[in-house]
């Protein structure tokens, strides 16, 4: 027993019998916990903490641990962890199911798409900065959104208003920054142009005002700052428990402090330049949606309109600017595909302009010229393979689910499907799956750029009903960039600088793209020489460095 009652009555704790049940409902939960662990198929766990140590042992490279943890698995390429041990919550609310199998991708993003929302933890965490704009809300508000959005993705003319704003970016300011630091002793952190650049482009387009964080100093900008600020505040809180930050915004303090202030900057920013299209309407996004109609036929409220342009700006200039380092980090590894690139867009000049190679670097490509640029776009999307922009994305399970390799999902659980990982699958790729090859995304005679033909193997722009709608425009930002950058200059990895991934929610490079930049001489590409094979290289997943 572990009370006894003394001669006077009085209920005493017998510390032996305290000490017995304590041993006892520890030897149950042992024995709970090792029944559990038996049933999931992912990394080591541990009691009371999961699989949360090896999240931390491995945050510096915790997307090839993903990887390494799913081919693990073999061709199911699905595994189940729990980073909540305790009883009545290890099934549901702690039980996390990651796979990139491309039926259950299908299964979750197509077939099954209302059983799994972002759900109310994703939510809750970016309301404050994303409110319930399109990227994240579920059900009716999202379905309008969308709706209206895809109407205006759709046209060409929205399309050539992109080419305009980045050429006038590239023309009057990129390709100058570039030429000062045409200097052997000069270098340049290219990832940090490159979001300056997607920044300003994706501002003028959302609302027709470019905030110019691309200038010759590259001086800060109060908006781009707090826009920055509070997207990385945001972003922690996915690093602990709800609860925490929820204490820590009721108190105003650490990381919730800053995300405070630095909402209170976008909003005036947001709020002056509604009122600015309000005066003078123009073409851009901000504008069109002005004009729209939600579903009770009213015009959206200012507060909608601030969230509707803040998620494209979001989307428009984090996963552009990501993708274009680490495209540009794969060409000073293999300048075989960065020859091949000039070369397709020597080609086409010599057809537009004329044989002056003098002539071609006036002015960035304009829409047509960067229609054609096939190689490219396939070496893009070679990028994107193995480098998503994000690289992983989480679902809430509404019901109950199995998905189609016979996973069972509860309620309440999560999911997420690993991006990176499925560029990165023999099972699902090939044993090639390592290399950098472009041409698998080229016809046979190499004059068409070919999508995956199972759509679920190539996830970079998300898939289903939540397809990227900015996709052509993504494409076309990219091709507008690259080729601009490669028709002037050419790029070498500083020596000794570590190309590593940064653990966020985008996949930026930890310490930047640090590079020294050299003019190209384009006299070698009037007359465009035999094109040599290019060599099989296996590019290395985790860190690189200059050799």
């Amino acid at each position: 027993m572990a009370t006894v009652l003394d001669a006077a009555g009085v209920l005493h704790f017998h510390p032996y019998a305290a000490a017995a049940a304590a041993a006892a409902l520890v030897s149950a939960y042992m024995v709970w916990f090792w029944a559990l662990a038996r049933r999931l198929s992912g990394p080591r766990m541990w009691p009371l903490v999961g699989s949360l140590p090896g999240v931390v042992l491995n945050r510096a490279r915790v997307h090839d641990w993903i990887v390494d943890n799913l081919r693990a698995t073999g061709e199911a390429a699905t595994y189940q962890t729990c980073i909540l041990p305790l009883p009545f919550l290890a099934r549901r609310q702690g039980l996390v199911t990651v796979t990139c199998n491309p039926r259950n991708l299908e299964h979750i993003l197509r077939a099954r798409f209302d059983n799994y929302p972002k759900g109310p933890m994703w939510q809750a965490a970016f309301h404050d900065l994303l409110g319930q704009g399109i990227f994240n809300s579920d059900g009716e508000t999202w379905l309008l959104q969308r709706k209206t959005a895809a109407l205006e993705f759709t046209t060409r003319t929205l399309r050539q208003a992109m080419a305009r704003w980045a050429n006038r970016i590239i023309k009057y300011r990129l390709w100058g920054i570039l030429a000062d630091h045409c200097d052997a002793a000069a270098s340049v952190d290219l990832q940090d142009l490159l979001l300056r650049l997607t920044f300003d482009n994706i501002c003028g387009l959302t609302f027709g005002k470019d905030p110019e964080t691309l200038s010759p100093g590259l001086q800060e900008n109060p908006f781009a700052n707090a826009f920055d600020s509070a997207t990385e505040a945001t972003m922690q809180r996915f690093l602990f428990p709800s609860f925490l930050w929820r204490i820590k915004k009721a108190l105003g303090v650490g990381s919730e402090r800053s995300l405070r202030e630095s909402l209170a900057v976008v909003d005036r920013y947001m709020t002056e330049a509604i009122a600015a299209r309000k005066a003078t309407p123009s073409d851009d996004l901000l504008s069109r949606f002005m004009r729209k109609r939600d579903g009770n036929g009213r015009a959206f409220p200012e507060d909608v309109l601030q969230w509707i342009a803040l998620n494209f700006v979001l989307a428009g200039r984090d996963t552009s600017s990501v993708a274009l380092s680490w495209f540009f980090w794969m060409l000073t590894q293999r300048r075989d595909v960065e020859r091949r690139v000039v070369m397709e867009i020597a080609s086409v000049l010599r057809e537009t302009r004329g044989g002056d190679a003098g002539r071609w670097a006036e002015e960035p490509l304009d829409f047509d010229e960067l229609d054609r640029l096939v190689y490219l776009k396939a070496a893009l999307a070679e990028t994107l393979r193995l480098y998503p922009s994000v690289p992983q994305d989480s679902k809430y399970v509404v019901a109950d689910d199995v998905l189609p390799d016979g996973t069972v999902v509860p309620a309440g659980s999560a999911i997420t499907y690993s991006i990176y990982s499925v560029g990165r699958m023999e099972s699902i790729w090939g044993k090639d799956c390592a290399e950098f090859r472009p041409e698998r995304w080229l016809s046979a005679d190499g004059a068409r750029f070919e999508p995956a033909k199972d759509a679920y193997r190539f996830v970079a722009f998300n898939g289903g009903p939540r397809t990227c709608l900015g996709k052509d425009l993504a494409y076309l930002q990219m091709k507008s960039i690259a080729s601009a950058v490669l028709l002037r200059h050419s790029v070498e990895l500083v020596p000794g600088h570590k190309v590593e991934q940064k653990m966020s929610l985008t996949l930026f490079m930890k310490n930047g793209l640090r590079v020294h930049v050299k003019p190209r001489d384009l006299a070698g590409y009037v007359a465009a020489p035999p094109e040599e094979a290019p060599p099989q290289q296996v590019i290395p997943t985790t860190t690189a460095a200059a050799a």
